[in-house]
């Protein structure tokens, strides 16, 4: 069966809880739509987080990251919802999420948010 997207954000357990240590997640695969204009946006999207109790599963991952291809959204929104969505799921101790956006209309634009 083929995969979909998602924005169910699914957990694992955190196999060293005890300890602080940074999990990066890297990916040049997210876009959503120009809410504007209907055009497709293109980004980089880094994700650092200390994780708690709970780790974010890398495929579930994915297909919240895909459920963003058909939506129409400004950069900052985009960012501030993955960021949002992520500490709802994991509750992390510190997380940022920033997206860098390919160049439009001779602008590249860069959007961090972070948690707490």
């Amino acid at each position: 069966m083929p995969s979909e997207p998602s924005r169910d954000l699914v957990t694992v357990p955190n196999p060293k809880p005890e300890r602080d240590y940074e999990v990066r997640c890297e990916t040049a695969e997210l876009t959503c739509l120009c809410p504007v204009t209907g055009q497709p946006d293109f980004a980089t999207v880094v994700i650092t987080y200390v994780p708690d109790e709970l780790l974010v599963e890398l495929k579930s991952l994915k297909l919240y990251l895909w459920s963003f291809r058909d939506q129409g959204a400004f950069h900052e929104a985009v960012t501030n919802r993955i960021l949002d969505d992520l500490v709802a799921a994991a509750a992390p101790r510190r997380m940022t999420v920033q997206t860098v956006w390919n160049v439009r209309g001779g602008i590249t634009t860069t959007v961090t948010a972070q948690h707490p």
